[in-house]
C-alpha cells in the first residue's frame, strides 16, 4: 500500500575531483565524504554503478584560479579529464555523468560570475559571466557529460547555453538547470569540500531570496522557456514546498539537492546517537520523494543503496 518509493537508481551521488594521484581526503565538515584524485574517482564510480546509483554529479578543485575562471573551460581542466577517464570505465556504461557548470570553484573571488570592482564596490557582470558558463558547458560536453547542469542562478544562462551547445553539435546533451537554487545557510560545507567560499559580500544578489515562492516559479519557467530539459531545486528539506509546487505546475522531470548542510547535520547528530542513522537518512529521503522529487542528489547515495 505504500504510495512513495525509494530506489537506488533515483539517487545521484556528487563528487569532488581534485588534481594528483591515489589522493581521498576526507573533508572535515562532511564525514564520509572526499575530495577525490582521478582515479580514485573512477574506482568511487564503479561501486556506484555496483550499488545501482542512477549517475554522478561532478564538481572540480582545479590546480590554480583566476578572475576569469579559466579552469572551468579548460579542455584539459580537472573535471574535463575525469570525464574522460569515467567515460573510459566499465561505471559509465550504467551511470549517468552530470556536470555541474559554475564559476565559484575556478574563480579567485570564489562567486559564481564575473566581478567588477571600484573601490570597495562590487558587482557581478552577468552577461560575460554567461558567456563563460556556455563555454564550459560546451568543454564539459565535449569531453563526455551525459548531462550539464547550470547552478550559478546568472539570468539568461540556460539560452545561452542551449545555443551554443546545439552550434557545436551537441543538441542531443540536455540541461538540468538549477532553476530554484535558494540563498541559503545549508550550503556551508559545501564550500570547505569545494573550496568556494567567496572572498567578499554573499550570493544574495544572484541566489534567491528564501521566502520568495512565487518568484521560484517564475524562474523556473524563465528557464525552461530557455530550453532547460529538466530542473533541480536546491536546497531540498527548507524547501519541500517548492518542490511541491513546482511538481504541481511543471509537466518536466524535476530533482532536489540535498545539500551539504542537511547531510552533515543529520551525520553530527548521528554522531551524538540522538537520532538513528538507517530511518533518519531514509525517511529524509522519501520526505524528498514524497514533496514531488522525481530524483535526488545526496551524499547519502551509497549508504542508502547499501540499505535499500
Amino acid at each position: 500500500m505504500r504510495e512513495t518509493r525509494l530506489d537506488p537508481s533515483q539517487l545521484i551521488y556528487p563528487l569532488f575531483i581534485c588534481p594528483g594521484k591515489g589522493l581521498r581526503r576526507e573533508i572535515g565538515s562532511m564525514p564520509g565524504v572526499f575530495n577525490l584524485s582521478v582515479d580514485e574517482a573512477v574506482k568511487e564510480a564503479e561501486e556506484a554503478a555496483q550499488l545501482g546509483l542512477g549517475g554522478l554529479l561532478l564538481f572540480g578543485l582545479p590546480a590554480g584560479k583566476d578572475d576569469q575562471a579559466s579552469g572551468a573551460y579548460d579542455d584539459d581542466g580537472i573535471v574535463q579529464t575525469a570525464l574522460r577517464a569515467l567515460k573510459a570505465s566499465s561505471a559509465s556504461k550504467k551511470l549517468v555523468l552530470i556536470a555541474d557548470v559554475c564559476l565559484c570553484e575556478y574563480t579567485s573571488h570564489g562567486h559564481c560570475g564575473v566581478v567588477s570592482r571600484t573601490g570597495e564596490e562590487y558587482a557581478i557582470e552577468n552577461d560575460s559571466s554567461v558567456e563563460i558558463l556556455a563555454r564550459t558547458a560546451a568543454s564539459l560536453a565535449r569531453a563526455g557529460a551525459d548531462i550539464v547542469a547550470p547552478s550559478d542562478m546568472m539570468d539568461g544562462r540556460v539560452g545561452q547555453m542551449r545555443q551554443t551547445l546545439d552550434e557545436e553539435g551537441l543538441e542531443q546533451t540536455p540541461i538540468l538547470s538549477y532553476a530554484s537554487k535558494f540563498a541559503s545557510a545549508f550550503y556551508g560545507p559545501f564550500r570547505e569540500a569545494a573550496d568556494s567560499a567567496p572572498q567578499f559580500g554573499d550570493r544574495r544578489s544572484y541566489q534567491m531570496d528564501g521566502a520568495n515562492l512565487r518568484e521560484a516559479m517564475r524562474e523556473i519557467e524563465l528557464d525552461l522557456g530557455e530550453g532547460a530539459d529538466m530542473i533541480l531545486m536546491k536546497p531540498a528539506m527548507p524547501y519541500l514546498d517548492v518542490i511541491r509546487a513546482a511538481r504541481d505546475r511543471f509537466d518536466v522531470p524535476i530533482g532536489a539537492y540535498q545539500v551539504s548542510g542537511e547531510y552533515s547535520m543529520l551525520k553530527a547528530a548521528f554522531a551524538k546517537g540522538w537520532l538513528e542513522p538507517e530511518r533518519a537518512m531514509l525517511e529524509s529521503l522519501i520526505g524528498i520523494r514524497r514533496a514531488g522529487a522525481d530524483f535526488i542528489v545526496t551524499y547519502f547515495a551509497k549508504d542508502a543503496a547499501q540499505v535499500l
